[in-house]
This record gives C-alpha cells, structure tokens and sequence, in this order.
C-alpha cells in the first residue's frame, strides 16, 4: 500500500543519507572551491497531483545570477555550462544524491516518475495525451523510464512519449516488488 511505500522512502531516505554523508561532503568541498555559487541548487518541479515543490540537487553548471529563470534551456551533450565537476557528477547521477532530502520530507519518492521542470511540463502537457497522468503517483528519483533508457536529454517529442509510457507502465502496474527491482537496477 501507499503507507508502506511511504515508510520504505523514508527509512531508506534516512539510511542512504547517512550513508552517503561522506560522499555528500566530498561533492560539496569540490564544487565550492571549483566553481562560484551555491553548492545546492533548487528547480521548481511538479509532484504528485500537479503540486510545485522544490527538488534539490547538486549544482553542476557555473553559477549565473542574471539568468532568467523563465527561460529553461535543457543541458545538452557537451554543453559549455557545465563545469568540470559537474561533467563527473552528472555522468554517475551523483548531482540527484540531495533529493533524498526531498523523498525525506514526502515531497519525492525513491522509485517513481521522475519530475520534470515546470515548463517542460507546460510544454509536454500541451502536445503529450495524457501527460498529466504521470503525476498520480510521487515523483521518484529513479524510475521505469530510467532504467529502461529513457533517461538524459529529451530532444524530440519521440523520446518524451517513449518516458511518458514507462511512466504510465509504472503508474498502472506500481507494486512494492517492482519499486525494489527498479532501485537494484538502478545501482
């Protein structure tokens, strides 16, 4: 049930945090003497029932306080925004790691659909069927869709319709033994 898979996000939220405080402090050192700006960045994201919520992660691009935030430009192979550190952090998923902070709070699951930005959202809502339905369960930091490939940049509306099915596979079929599986792939 839904209170299981609640208190599974929680319990292993606070064991992977604490398991992963060593590296949490390494990446942080790492950023803030490579790069200015602050170590933790926030996006605004949709959680469960359309509700915003801020998710956290490691910065990995270089800081720029003029940058209009109403103009998301999604990262690209290669992009020239991404400093040296968050090239590493990025490649192994590590900038996700403060997230477990949002599956803490309630805000995030461990396994669900991943969230993406509000104005991916606006966007995909407007030109994907059903879209919106991907938003009847707690985003997760991993996924179907990323297990299966359909991770990274999303370039064509192909490539969100092949995420936005995961999704709904994983929404329609969601199971506690199936949220385990996705996690061990995962690793």
């Amino acid at each position: 049930s839904k209170k299981i898979k609640r208190l599974v996000d929680f319990s292993l939220g606070i064991c992977f945090l604490l398991f992963f405080m060593p590296l949490f402090l390494l990446v942080a050192l790492l950023i803030k003497f490579s790069s200015k700006g602050p170590i933790i960045y926030y996006q605004n994201r949709y959680g469960l029932n359309g509700k915003v919520f801020k998710m956290y992660k490691f910065r990995t691009m270089f800081f720029n306080p003029k940058l209009d935030h109403s103009k998301l430009i999604q990262a690209k192979k290669g992009d020239k925004r991404i400093t040296f550190i968050g090239r590493i952090l990025r490649r192994y998923s590590l900038d996700e790691l403060p997230q477990l902070l949002n599956v803490i709070k309630g805000e995030m699951s461990l396994v669900g659909p991943r969230p993406h930005a509000t104005q991916h959202n606006e966007f995909y809502r407007k030109v994907i069927t059903g879209y919106m339905q991907r938003h009847s369960n707690l985003p997760g930091m991993t996924g179907l869709a990323q297990i299966e490939g359909a991770r990274g940049e999303t370039n064509t509306i192909k490539k969100m319709k092949r995420r936005i099915q995961y999704d709904m596979e994983y929404n329609n079929e969601w199971n506690l033994l199936n949220d385990f599986l996705i996690l061990i792939k995962t690793i």
